[in-house]
């Protein structure tokens, strides 16, 4: 049994995360912003933690009275967050990851954790060579418009994770989270948009996306919590597809017609460079080092399967 604290813990991910820690076995303290979320947390089974994770005397303080073995950075803005007001939760999301990364990784060398476990994400690769990148491939190094600030981020929280030599730091890269409490759920944002047309085939559609149920994402999690060793994994499933593959795929399961098609040069007058390479030039992830290392496998190995059962 360990001590596990949890920043982020009503999160998509959060709220799958924590019943799986605490039916393992763990105590779990759950970190959130927000005082109304303190009843959801007792119900997961975790111990509320209210504190900013901008504030750090606040995570310290949080830190320091829950004593555990082992904390799970979590925290993203990205919950709720609509196309309108995409611009304000990635700015936030950044700053939960370095300034909020640092708070963390603070609080945690104080005490002693003996591992620090934290998010991000697949869609970071390099936009050369072949469709689908192991843990081992560079990262981008000039990614367009919004994306350039949210690598950046990303590249900090790795590295600052990384570097950290007093405990086993792990960086999760997972790929698009899809099922309960994401935007990918029946109802939820993106899957609305492509119900309504309203999500379009830019280009050839020849970007690659990784995929992974919020469910795995979880179970993967909890590997690494409890065995994994200091590295990178990317939590993905085993199918890694074209948008012009999925896109399509996924609008015929919800009903929707065929997604209207729509020429780069237009996106990116309207909607800038960086949606055209998510669509366009996007590299997928291998999950073999996850499956060999942590002993993991996805339930859903393919997101055909997933997104049917979601």
């Amino acid at each position: 049994m360990m001590r596990v604290f949890v920043a982020g813990a009503t999160g998509a991910i959060g709220k799958q995360l924590v019943p799986r820690l605490v039916e393992a076995g763990h105590e779990v303290h759950g970190m959130t912003r927000s005082e109304s979320k303190q009843a959801m947390l007792h119900e997961l089974g975790a111990v509320p933690v209210v504190a900013d994770a901008l504030d750090p005397d606040q995570v310290a303080e949080a830190v320091g009275r829950a004593r555990p073995d082992v904390i799970v950075h979590q925290l993203t803005a990205l919950a709720g967050v609509s196309m309108r007001n995409l611009k304000r939760g990635a700015a936030l999301t950044n700053r939960l990851r370095t300034e909020g990364t640092d708070h963390l990784l603070s609080a945690g060398q104080a005490v002693g954790v003996r591992r620090f476990v934290a998010q991000s994400n697949f869609a970071s690769y390099a936009r050369t060579g072949g469709p689908v990148k192991s843990e081992e491939d560079p990262l981008d190094p000039a990614p367009p418009g919004m994306l350039r600030e949210g690598l950046a981020a990303i590249r900090h929280l790795e590295q600052a994770v990384l570097d950290a030599r007093w405990t086993e730091g792990i960086v999760l890269r997972y790929g698009g989270f899809y099922g309960p409490g994401t935007n990918m759920a029946p109802g939820g944002e993106l899957s609305e948009m492509i119900r309504r047309r309203r999500f379009p085939l830019i280009g050839d559609g020849g970007g690659v996306w990784s995929f992974i149920h919020i469910a795995d994402a979880a179970e993967a999690t909890v590997a690494a919590i409890e065995h994994g060793k200091r590295g990178v994994y990317n939590i993905v499933d085993d199918a890694p597809a074209p948008v012009a593959e999925w896109l399509p795929a996924l609008a015929q399961m919800l009903g929707a017609k065929k997604p209207i098609r729509v020429p780069r040069f237009i996106v990116r007058l309207f909607a800038g460079e960086a949606g055209v390479v998510m669509m366009t030039d996007a590299r997928g992830a291998s999950n073999a080092k996850a499956k060999r290392e942590l002993a993991w496998r996805p339930a859903y190995p393919s997101w055909r399967q997933g997104f049917t059962a979601a």
